[in-house]
């Protein structure tokens, strides 16, 4: 394959397996398949839940739902090109394709991190005021959040395909992961990436770390109400609601601060390591949240062992 150096023949990327072990690339298939099925499944699962069960129509769950179907599109963004790589041997992809896939995979990250913060302040209302919880998040409430966050992630990533196309290519075209990610591509360009460089740091800064800040300061806040209950029985029902919202922060938040890290001062590390991180961060949280959600939380966990039940009693 001809890796062109001239920017007039740059219009293609090529997306990157297992480094170092193409001939490995077929046995990824069926595990990244099984994933990818399961993220379906769980989160296909928890939606169906919610929606059918009316005792489930409240605020807490309706978030829930956001938080499913961000999954779900998080993931839907990096399936093609995972197919094409390990399924089918095709690992070109059009920069325009490229580029699409880079905002989708940006956007939906910060998505997630917004659904997040709405779900702290979701157990920040119940333990604070539980009388009028219902009636503070309402449905207008909780559409007014969501267009909000969908907004936000909007807004801060439609510059990125623009600063990546004004980008003259003239370096190897071969990225660094199975998908497209903004600092990956960039890396490529034979001129100076500063505004980008900056640009992405800003925006990691006002968005996901700072979502992270008030995820923290909400906790500090619910442990100090927690605290404040002179019943222990109370004080750990009201812990207990917050473990599965604090179990997806940390699915969500660990991985990225570890590609972060390993992105800035792990330059000196196998590639493979950049690749497990990267496929981690993305493919880990979809994956694990509704299995979270379904062992954490009661209501939904009894709804689906409802279900099933009546399956097999059917038969």
């Amino acid at each position: 394959m001809n890796l062109s150096t001239s920017q007039a023949n740059h219009h293609s990327f090529i997306l990157t397996g297992i480094p170092g072990m193409p001939d490995k690339n077929p046995w990824m298939a069926f595990p990244l398949g099984f994933l990818y099925t399961l993220t379906v499944l769980g989160n296909g699962t928890i939606l169906a839940v919610i929606k059918v069960d009316q005792s489930l129509h409240e605020p807490m769950y309706y978030f829930l739902s956001l938080l499913a179907l961000t999954d779900v599109s998080l993931s839907m963004s990096t399936l093609p090109t995972m197919l094409s790589i390990f399924w089918f041997n095709a690992p070109e992809i059009s920069f325009d394709a490229c580029i699409t896939q880079m905002f989708f995979i940006h956007g939906f990250g910060v998505v997630e991190s917004g659904v997040l913060v709405s779900m702290a302040f979701d157990r920040f209302v119940a333990i604070r005021d539980p009388l009028r919880y219902t009636s503070i998040l309402t449905h207008g409430v909780i559409g007014k959040i969501g267009i909000a966050v969908l907004t936000r992630a909007f807004c801060v990533v439609f510059p990125v395909p623009f600063l990546i196309k004004r980008l003259p290519f003239c370096h190897s075209n071969v990225l660094s992961h199975s998908y497209c990610l903004h600092q990956d591509a960039m890396r490529l360009a034979c001129v100076s990436t500063l505004v980008n460089s900056l640009y992405g740091l800003i925006i990691v800064i006002l968005t996901l770390g700072l979502d992270a800040l008030i995820i923290l300061f909400s906790y500090v806040l619910i442990l100090k109400m927690v605290l404040s209950i002179a019943s222990r029985a109370e004080r750990l029902k009201a812990l207990n609601t917050c473990l599965s919202h604090i179990c997806a922060v940390l699915l969500f938040y660990v991985p990225l601060i570890g590609v972060t890290m390993i992105h800035r001062f792990g330059k000196h590390l196998p590639p493979v390591v950049h690749t497990l991180m990267a496929n981690v961060y993305l493919l880990l949280p979809p994956v694990l949240n509704p299995i979270v959600y379904s062992v954490r939380t009661k209501q939904i966990r009894r709804r689906i062992i409802h279900v099933f039940q009546g399956r097999i009693n059917r038969a």
